[in-house]
């Protein structure tokens, strides 16, 4: 296997705040060298006022390398600490801007530059406002901004009422505020880029073990419900926890499967039902979502999946199963009724002289626990072929809660 090489491991390595910034970078080294190409037609044009012409030449001079040398490391995303690089060249930026400034005075006399722009002119000073900006953001940009014409009002003596109608340090200041305002919301858009990225990467995680379970360990505990109550005797008990964990599987898939779909401490109950539809079990929810508290919604949720598994299990091979979600404003009604063969009477009061709670706990005890009622309408009430049929009462503010 190849390694990646020194670019290949960079890129792999760029952090979100490079991401974020990185066209910003690029666009404002270009910039730069375009005031560059600026200030030199602005001494081509100034230096026969110049005293000292020929060292207006050598500052240019150094002008230009200092701006093909930091655009060039600006540029750059692949060193080991490049936040630490930029942050060295802004300060050396600043630097520069602000000596090359002070050297006009040392190229003209004081009637030329009290009245002219300074030796680099200002918009070639504007990109260490601008780089600032993006480094630190926009405290760092209107700071860099005032203290760049705070150094261009010094050296031309300008301290007096012209100050006030000259344009360099508004300027300079709005371009620090908007480039670092610009930068920030970068860095933001970047940060909410990533959290959905990884979102939906968990998501489709979630959703591939979802069918991996379906596929493998859900199909496999349904066999052995089927097969243990066709076989009957001593497989009944095998096939009572191989249906009590199909059920807790479904109810932990349609959990996981939420998670990344709301962030409050409401959820739709409609999914934590429907995700047990099949061939012969039939799901009818409203069309508009049924928000309720998350835990509440939990307990309807494993109430629901008690029932069917009893219809599983008690109802016969061919029996369907329906599952009706209600919300009146006022309450919750959820029915979950089979065309089974229905339950003997007695038969509940007996499996709980037995010890056997399943009904009691795991149905009527969670719904009276939401402060609702659990009601089973069975073959005695619906006479020969009514099967069972359970109804759920959940007082609408109780479950919102």
């Amino acid at each position: 296997m190849t390694r990646p090489g020194p670019a290949e491991a960079g890129a792999a390595e760029l952090s979100a705040d490079d991401a974020a910034t990185a066209p910003l970078w690029r666009a404002v080294q270009a910039l730069r060298l375009v005031t560059l190409l600026y200030a030199v037609g602005q001494q081509i044009a100034s230096v026969q006022h110049y005293q000292n012409q020929q060292l207006s030449w050598v500052l240019i001079a150094v002008m230009a390398v200092w701006s093909g040398t930091s655009a060039f490391m600006l540029s750059q995303w692949h060193f080991p600490d490049v936040a630490r690089l930029r942050s060295w060249v802004v300060i050396g930026d600043h630097v520069v801007v602000i000596a090359l400034i002070a050297s006009t005075r040392l190229v003209a006399d004081y009637s030329w530059y009290h009245g002219h722009q300074t030796l680099p002119t200002t918009l070639w000073v504007a990109n260490a406002v601008v780089s600032a900006a993006i480094l630190r953001g926009p405290l760092a940009g209107v700071l860099s901004g005032l203290l760049i014409a705070g150094v261009i009002v010094t050296v031309r003596e300008q301290w007096g009422q012209d100050v006030w109608a000259d344009a360099t340090a508004p300027v300079l200041v709005s371009i620090g505020l908007a480039l670092g305002l610009a930068a920030n919301t970068a860095r933001r858009a970047q940060g909410q880029l990533e959290r959905a990225v990884r979102l939906t990467a968990a998501a489709e995680e979630r959703e591939r073990l979802a069918r991996e379970v379906h596929d493998g360990v859900l199909q496999v505990l349904s066999y052995i419900k089927r097969r243990g109550n066709e076989i009957g005797g001593s497989t009944e008990e095998l096939a009572q926890r191989a249906a009590e964990q199909e059920v807790a599987l479904r109810v932990l898939l349609s959990e996981q499967g939420r998670h990344g779909d709301t962030g409050g401490a409401d959820v739709d109950l409609r999914p934590l039902l429907t995700v047990h539809a099949t061939p012969s079990v039939f799901v009818s929810t409203p069309g508009e979502p049924v928000r309720v508290g998350r835990w509440m919604a939990g307990e309807i949720a494993a109430a629901v999946a008690n029932a069917l598994s009893n219809v599983g299990l008690h109802a016969g091979p061919d029996a369907k199963a329906y599952v009706l979600l209600e919300d009146t404003g006022d309450e919750l009604i959820i029915s979950v009724r089979d065309d089974g063969v229905g339950i003997a009477p007695g038969r509940l009061e007996e499996a709980a002289a037995e010890g056997r709670m399943g009904v009691s706990r795991s149905i009527i005890g969670r719904i009276e626990t939401l402060g609702g009622a659990a009601v089973l309408l069975t073959e005695e009430a619906g006479g020969v072929g009514f099967g069972t049929e359970w109804e759920f009462r959940v007082p609408r503010s109780d479950a919102a809660a």
